[in-house]
């Protein structure tokens, strides 16, 4: 009884604060609307981002929201593409266990009525296809995987988004995957449609979509790049309530660098604030903390790495992440590349491998179907003595696991960023962001990538090369407080649900870009063809 009062208490706070969030975002629309005169000789800009979110806020939709408001006061018109039951079957709204269940389209259409109200919004609703539909029914998921029809990928954008929502990287070949690998294909291309009409009606000059990846957005970005059109896509950035901008993928983090940027003195001092922090596990991202407790190394792994001549710890990553579409460049995926890996431990009785899984693996509501832990079990891995397997449950310091270290293992995890900085060699398996400036090695193929490996493991010292620590410091730097745009001025937390938010209370003088560097970077960004960073 005590519990099902809790649960209503908490069911109507969420409700109370959801509705007054949704006056405070409908309030800031109708301001704006009083406020900016649409200039007549500009394109509008349309925005999309059906993956962000069903009902409430979340940051990756508030940014989207505040940069439309931030260009209507500029007089730029901007237009809404929002769903209307336009989708089967979603990104969020679908349950993994059971196709059959639809999405919960009201309560995300009432969210988008309201946020969206004084915006110029143009809803779509789902068409089908019949000849598609036809096309596609006996097809099994690896030949969905594979389908493409009118030179759209469909299949490539259902398979990333159904490994995201199955929290899987392999996927069964059943009726429920199938299915669901139908629907999202059938989907996607009513977004192709639907959205291509709109394209060829208002003529945009530019469109700003969220992620780029799950097949809503996909579809978008595709129609925009047939046409032409500049495509903004935008991701959450590393530091909390700040948002990452790019006319490229937004997961791959494509970042330029100049070869003249060079850390000051209190650009380094800020930079090892942040790392103090970070090192202690206190840091969030998207509103998440990974990290509850952070503990040192435990007496008795400490008596075991003794017996051992070096340390080589093997850091791994969610699989369903779409980070992983990138990564994939040597090996086609991570556990292909554990499989070798092990073949390795095995040679190398010597060495003590730590392999760790990641915290996200079983982060509540996320949790991976398909994961690091299950792998390690599968293949009995506490047969090997030479192994330590870390789950993602143990809150073990993962720096004073480097810091012992004869090297350090990734896919393309950020911890190698981090291994780096802290004078270690980092070799990686996957493609990653700090690997866009030389931080790490990154071998061009398995040959090279496994001669490499034998190579670090049988030498009695490694030299660190001189410029890894240092791009990384710059690559991190830069990554921080340069390409990552803070909007902490506009949001907070929404106190109900983890990484969603509510607005702040500001003038609405701040949101112009005489009154935010984040804004000023982000319009010139859309309209001037300029980087989507701070000034340094």
């Amino acid at each position: 009884m005590t519990n099902l009062v809790s649960r209503a208490k908490q069911a109507i706070n969420q409700r109370w604060v959801h509705a007054a969030s949704n006056r405070r975002w409908q309030y800031l629309s109708r301001e704006v609307a009083q406020y900016a005169l649409e200039k007549s000789d500009q394109a509008p800009v349309i925005f999309f981002n059906a993956s962000t979110r069903l009902q409430a806020m979340s940051q990756n939709a508030a940014y989207s929201y505040l940069t439309a408001q931030a260009l209507r006061m500029q007089g730029v018109p901007i237009i809404q593409f929002a769903c209307k039951a336009g989708l089967s079957r979603c990104v969020l709204g679908s349950n993994r266990d059971d196709v059959s269940k639809a999405p919960p389209c009201d309560r995300c259409i009432a969210q988008s009525a309201a946020v969206y109200e004084n915006i110029p919004t143009r809803w779509f609703e789902y068409r089908s296809d019949v000849a598609l539909e036809k096309e596609i029914e006996t097809l099994s998921v690896p030949e969905l995987i594979a389908f493409t029809h009118e030179d759209a990928p469909l299949g490539f954008w259902a398979v990333n988004s159904l490994r995201w929502v199955l929290r899987r990287h392999h996927l069964n070949d059943d009726p429920n995957t199938q299915q669901f690998m139908r629907h999202f294909i059938l989907s996607g291309w009513n977004v192709v449609k639907q959205f291509g009409a709109l394209v060829t009606e208002v003529h945009p000059q530019a469109i700003v979509v969220f992620n780029g990846m799950f097949f809503p957005e996909a579809a978008a970005r595709f129609v925009g790049q047939k046409h032409k059109i500049r495509v903004i896509t935008h991701e959450v950035g590393m530091r909390p309530f700040t948002a990452f901008f790019t006319e490229g993928e937004a997961t791959a983090y494509p970042i330029h660098i100049s070869d003249h940027f060079q850390l000051t003195d209190p650009m380094n001092e800020k930079l090892d604030h942040y790392l103090s922090q970070r090192f202690q596990g206190n840091f969030t991202m998207a509103g998440i903390r990974f990290w509850p407790e952070m503990k040192g190394l435990p007496a008795d792994f400490l008596e075991k790495a003794a017996r051992f001549k070096q340390i080589v710890p093997v850091f791994t990553n969610v699989i369903f992440d779409t980070s992983q579409v990138h990564a994939n460049t040597i090996f086609e995926e991570m556990f292909i590349w554990l499989d070798n890996v092990l073949e390795v431990i095995k040679t190398h009785p010597d060495t003590l491998f730590v392999l760790r899984a990641h915290p996200d693996e079983h982060r509540e509501g996320k949790e991976a179907r398909e994961s690091v832990r299950g792998w390690a079990n599968e293949r009995n891995l506490t047969q090997y003595d030479n192994v330590v397997f870390v789950d993602s449950r143990e809150f073990l310091s993962s720096y004073d696991l480097i810091q012992r270290s004869h090297f350090v293992m990734v896919y393309n995890s950020t911890i190698g960023l981090e291994a780096s900085l802290m004078g270690k060699v980092v070799l990686a398996a996957g493609k990653a962001r700090f690997t866009q400036l030389k931080t790490a090695y990154l071998p061009e193929s398995k040959a090279a990538y496994f001669k490499m490996l034998d190579e670090l493991l049988k030498a009695e010292t490694i030299q660190v090369p001189d410029e890894f620590k240092a791009n990384a410091r710059r690559f991190l730097y830069y990554q921080l407080y340069c390409s990552s745009l803070p909007f902490d001025a506009f949001l907070r937390e929404d106190g109900v649900w983890k990484g969603y938010v509510t607005l702040k209370e500001f003038k609405l003088s701040d949101l112009t870009p005489e009154h935010s560097a984040t804004i000023q970077a982000i319009l010139e960004g859309i309209l001037m063809k300029k980087p989507f960073e701070l000034s340094l």
